[in-house]
């Protein structure tokens, strides 16, 4: 349990940190025969803050529980 609270939080400090990233895909715009054009995309992936926060809050739930259940 504390290897798994541990994760959470470091997985929501993270996710509190970068809100989002960035990639580029490459896509094909058109195919005909023997000409091809293609074109770069640039995706972006964001997530809201908040669920960097219930991370970090199920970490320190689940950090806390695990020291009780030993003691």
């Amino acid at each position: 349990m504390k290897k798994l609270g541990l994760i959470l939080i470091v997985i929501g400090v993270i996710m509190l940190i970068w809100t989002g990233f960035r990639y580029t895909k490459k896509e094909t715009l058109v195919d005909a025969g023997p000409v091809e054009i293609n074109a770069d995309r640039e995706k972006q992936i964001n997530w809201p803050p908040y669920i960097g926060a219930i991370l970090i809050g199920g970490g320190v739930i689940a950090l806390l529980s695990s020291s009780k259940v030993k003691s």
